[in-house]
C-alpha cells in the first residue's frame, strides 16, 4: 500500500510529554510486537528512534485486526493520539519513553519476509551475513548513528574550511596511471584502443596543479582507489579529506588542522580538544615507542640500554653492540599477569618472525634479577638496571639486541600487543600527536633501491638538499603526520615547487629523465610556469570516523564496503562481463575460455 492520504507528522524518536493530547502520524518499521491480554503493543522504529504504539481492540477494532497480521519489519503507518504511559511503565532508556501513541488507524505500507538476523545492535550474526544483507544491517540504530556522525564530520569539514578561504574543487576520477606505491585500478578506454585510465589513488597531482593555477586554497572530500591487499583499516575504495594551500608553512598547516579538529570535537563529540597538539620528531617516536604512530594512552616506553651493557659478558649483547647495533628494553610492571617460562619462550620465537635474533627477558626478584641471561650480569649491571628502569619486584623486562630498526620495531609491536592483552588501553580517550622530520627516503630491500617514505612530490628539508644524491638516507622531508591513539589518520608535506628539485628527487628514486617525462611530464612542465611554494595534507575519513566512534573496522563506517578479498557480498561485485563488452573495450582475457 502507498502512503495515500496520510502524511507523516513526526519521526519515531520525536514525541515527548509536551506532545500529549496531539494527534500524530508516524511511519516506520515494526521492531517488536507484544500481545498483553488482547491489547497489542508495537514498537515502531525509524531513523530517529522508537515509539510504542498501543492498539486497543475496543477503541480501534479495524486497526487491531490489521495489527494482528503484523510481523517484524513490516512497514507501517500509524495515526493516533499521544498519551502519557501509565505510571510505572515509563522507559527512561528511551527519549520517547514517557509517552505512547494510542492508535486509531493502522496501515501496512509493505510486508516483509523474516530477516536473516534481528534488527538490533546486540546480535551474533557473522560479518559476511551482515554484508550480504547490508541494507538490513544499516537499519540497526548503531549503524545509523555512525553514518549520522560521518555526515556531521563532513559538514564540519566543509563549513570550517570554507570559513578559512578554501574552495571545494572536484578533480577527475579518470586519470593517468602514475603509481605512488600501491597498484592502480585500470579502466580500458573504448575510444582509445590499448590505452587505459587509472582511478586515482589520491588527487595529489591535480591539487598541486590547482596551486599552479592560482587557486590558493583547495579542499575536497574525495573518493580514492588502491588495488592493494586489505586489512581491517583498508578498503579498495575509500574517502579522504584532501587539502592544499599556497605560500604556506608546516606550522600554518598544523595550526589550521588543529582548528578543524577542535571544531569537530566541539560540534560532533561535544567536548573540547586540548591545544596545541604536541609534536614529536620521527627519530624520537621510533626510539621511545618503536613506531612512527605512537600511542600515548599507556606507558611502556622503550628503554635504550646500550651504555649499561657496554662491557657485558653476554656474547649476544656484546656482538650486537660491536656491529653498531643497540640493546633496548621494555619493562612490564608487576600485577598484570603471571608469565610462565613456556609463554616467554613463545614470545622469543614470535620476535624472530619480525627479523630479531630473539627476545631475552629478566624478572626482578628480591634485590636482583632472574632469568636465562641473569647469570651473565654483574652485580653492578644488575643494580644499575634496577635504577635505570625503576623496576619493582615482580617486574618483567624484555630485551632485544639487534639493529636499531629491528629492535625498535619488535619492541614497538610487543608494546602494542601487551597493551591490548593486558587491557592497558583506556577507553573513550583521544590522544593526538604530530610526528615530524620524517626521513625523505627509505631503502627497499625487495626492490634494492631508495623509495619515498611518503610520496615522490614531498620537498626535502632545504638544509639537507645537498646530500640528496650522496647520502639519501640522511635527508629529512618537510613532512608531518597526525596520529590519533596510535593510528596515523592523516599525512602531508610541503611539495617540490621547483622543477629542478623535483627532477633531483626522481633521480634519487631511480626514476630517469625519460621515465620522469613519460609519467610526470605534465607536472614538470607546470612547475616551470611560476609554481608557488605550496603544501597540504590528507585525512582518511573512514579511519577517522572509526576512531572517533570507537569501532574496530572501517567497514562499519562505510555504507556499502567490500570484504577483505575486495568483494561486495550484496551485489556480487566484481562480476564477469559479456564478450560484447570486452570487444568494445578492446580487452581480451588471457588464460580464460575467450583466449
Amino acid at each position: 500500500m502507498n502512503v495515500g492520504d496520510l502524511q507523516r507528522t513526526h519521526s519515531c524518536g520525536e514525541l515527548r510529554a509536551a506532545h500529549v493530547g496531539r494527534v500524530a502520524t508516524l511511519m516506520g518499521w515494526a521492531h517488536s510486537i507484544r500481545d498483553h491480554g488482547g491489547i497489542l503493543f508495537i514498537d515502531l522504529r525509524d531513523h530517529a528512534g522508537l515509539t510504542q504504539l498501543v492498539i486497543d481492540p475496543e477503541r480501534a477494532p479495524e486497526a487491531h485486526a490489521t495489527a494482528r497480521q503484523v510481523r517484524s519489519e513490516f512497514v507501517l503507518a500509524a495515526v493516533g493520539e499521544v498519551a502519557p504511559r501509565p505510571q510505572g511503565t515509563e522507559n527512561p532508556g528511551l527519549p520517547t519513553g514517557q509517552v505512547e501513541l494510542h492508535v486509531k488507524r493502522l496501515d501496512v505500507l509493505n510486508e516483509a519476509v523474516p530477516p536473516p538476523f534481528p534488527i538490533e545492535d546486540d546480535l551474533d550474526a557473522g560479518e559476511n551475513t551482515r554484508l550480504q544483507y547490508r541494507y538490513l544491517d544499516l537499519r540497526r540504530p548503531r549503524m545509523q548513528k555512525v553514518l549520522r556522525a560521518r555526515h556531521e564530520i563532513c559538514q564540519v569539514m566543509r563549513s570550517y574550511l570554507s570559513s578559512q578561504g578554501f574552495l571545494e574543487i572536484e578533480t577527475p576520477m579518470l586519470s593517468k596511471s602514475t603509481p605512488e606505491g600501491a597498484r592502480d585500478f585500470l579502466v580500458p578506454s573504448r575510444l582509445n584502443p590499448g590505452r587505459f585510465y587509472a582511478l586515482p589513488q589520491s588527487p595529489q597531482l591535480y591539487k598541486q596543479l590547482l596551486m599552479v593555477a592560482g587557486m590558493n586554497r583547495y579542499f575536497q572530500i574525495v573518493r580514492c582507489f588502491r588495488d592493494e591487499d586489505l586489512r581491517a583499516d583498508r578498503q579498495p575504495e575509500f574517502t579522504q579529506l584532501d587539502i592544499e594551500l599556497s605560500f604556506t608553512t608546516p606550522d600554518e598547516i598544523c595550526d589550521l588542522i588543529e582548528g578543524l579538529f577542535a571544531r569537530i570535537f566541539e560540534e560532533v563529540l561535544h567536548t573540547d580538544l586540548p591545544r596545541p597538539i604536541p609534536r614529536m620528531a620521527y627519530a624520537e617516536a621510533m626510539s621511545r615507542f618503536g613506531t612512527d604512530a605512537p600511542d600515548f594512552r599507556y606507558g611502556l616506553e622503550i628503554l635504550v640500554l646500550d651504555d649499561l651493557f657496554r662491557s657485558t659478558a653476554f656474547k649476544i649483547f656484546a656482538g650486537a653492540l660491536a656491529k653498531g647495533g643497540t640493546i633496548r628494553g621494555l619493562l612490564l610492571p608487576p600485577g598484570g599477569k603471571e608469565w610462565s617460562r613456556s609463554e616467554l619462550d613463545r614470545r622469543a620465537e614470535w620476535a624472530k618472525t619480525f627479523g630479531a635474533s630473539g627476545l631475552a627477558w629478566l624478572r626482578r626478584e628480591g634485590e636482583g634479577w632472574s632469568g636465562p641471561i641473569a647469570k651473565f650480569m654483574s652485580s653492578q649491571e644488575g643494580g644499575e638496571l634496577v635504577r635505570r628502569t625503576n623496576a619493582a619486584p615482580g617486574s618483567l623486562l624484555f630485551l632485544v639486541a639487534d639493529s636499531r630498526d629491528v629492535a625498535a620495531g619488535v619492541l614497538g609491536r610487543l608494546r602494542r600487543d601487551l597493551a591490548r592483552e593486558l587491557n592497558l588501553v583506556p577507553q573513550g580517550r583521544f590522544d593526538f600527536v604530530w610526528v615530524t622530520d620524517f626521513p625523505m627516503f627509505e631503502f627497499s630491500q625487495e626492490e634494492k633501491r631508495w623509495v619515498a617514505m611518503h610520496h615522490p612530490f614531498t620537498a626535502p628539508r632545504w638544509e639537507d638538499l645537498d646530500r640528496m644524491q650522496s647520502d639519501p638516507g640522511s635527508v629529512r622531508a618537510q613532512a608531518y603526520d597526525l596520529v590519533l591513539n596510535g593510528t596515523e589518520i592523516g599525512g602531508g608535506s610541503i611539495r617540490n615547487h621547483r622543477a629542478a628539485i623535483q627532477r633531483r628527487v626522481f633521480e634519487a628514486l631511480g626514476i630517469g629523465p625519460e621515465e620522469a617525462e613519460r609519467k610526470f611530464g605534465f607536472l614538470l612542465q607546470a612547475l616551470q610556469f611560476g609554481a608557488p611554494p605550496h603544501g597540504g595534507i590528507a585525512f582518511g575519513l573512514d579511519r577517522l570516523v572509526m576512531l572517533l566512534t570507537g569501532l574496530e573496522s572501517i567497514r562499519d563506517t562505510i555504507p556499502f564496503p567490500k570484504t577483505q578479498k575486495g568483494i561486495c557480498l550484496m551485489t556480487d561485485a566484481p562480476s564477469s562481463v559479456d564478450e560484447r563488452q570486452l570487444r568494445e573495450a578492446h580487452v581480451r582475457l588471457v588464460g580464460s575460455d575467450s583466449d
